[in-house]
């Protein structure tokens, strides 16, 4: 089982969070009705599983992560690790994201891009392929290990925190997350988050955070 020491942002709550922008900013490229559908039912429904599931039970007072340590070590709890970790993986990736016309980069986090994929560009390009290698649903992660980036990708609701890897950005490859505005184009879906609409500063912000 990998353990933690409970920090402060070990404490978030099992609740559906607010939107930090409105559910009609990130157009064009996401749409308000994507986000009604994403947002609205998708997320909303694994949170209320969530809640469902800890209902009277040791976990119920418990922080959504801790909620998904404990799930994850027990084979017997993996619907509720699934529905805990989309949970999580959603809020986070509501935060990944900014309005179009809002998304700019700053030149510490291109520096650091450079320095660990020789290029931006080269970064991007492995994102997106990251995302077109995940078969079927899931995620593609830019993660921070021992002061280093790298590009993973995961199934389903698998997240990749370790006791030594942390997250910074992540993007969703659900088809939910894209099928009505790109139908079955997903690297048209990446390629135009990551031109547009990704909050850079956020990214940098959790790389300074975890470093």
């Amino acid at each position: 089982m990998v353990t933690y020491e409970k920090k402060d942002w070990m404490k978030t709550p099992v609740e559906l969070p607010e939107l930090p922008w409105a559910k009609d900013a990130l157009e064009p490229v996401i749409s308000k009705e994507t986000i009604d559908f994403h947002y609205g039912k998708h997320h909303n429904a694994y949170v209320e599983k969530t809640k469902e599931l800890i209902a009277g039970t040791e976990l119920e007072d418990k922080s959504l992560e801790e909620i998904k340590l404990v799930a994850k070590a027990d084979p017997e709890k993996k619907v509720l690790y699934n529905n805990a970790a989309q949970v999580w993986n959603h809020s986070f990736y509501w935060k990944c994201l900014c309005p179009a016309g809002e998304s700019t980069m700053p030149e510490e986090l291109k520096e650091i891009l450079i320095r660990d994929f020789g290029s931006v560009e080269e970064f991007k390009k492995q994102l997106v392929a990251a995302g077109m290698g995940q078969f079927g649903s899931g995620w593609a992660w830019v993660v921070l290990e021992d002061g280093k980036l790298s590009i993973d990708k995961t199934p389903n609701a698998e997240e990749p925190w370790t006791d030594t890897r942390s997250p910074v950005l992540t993007l969703d490859v659900w088809e939910h997350a894209y099928y009505l505005d790109f139908q079955n184009r997903r690297q048209a879906y990446l390629e135009e988050v990551l031109e547009k609409i990704v909050n850079w500063e956020y990214m940098l912000r959790n790389i300074k955070k975890y470093s």
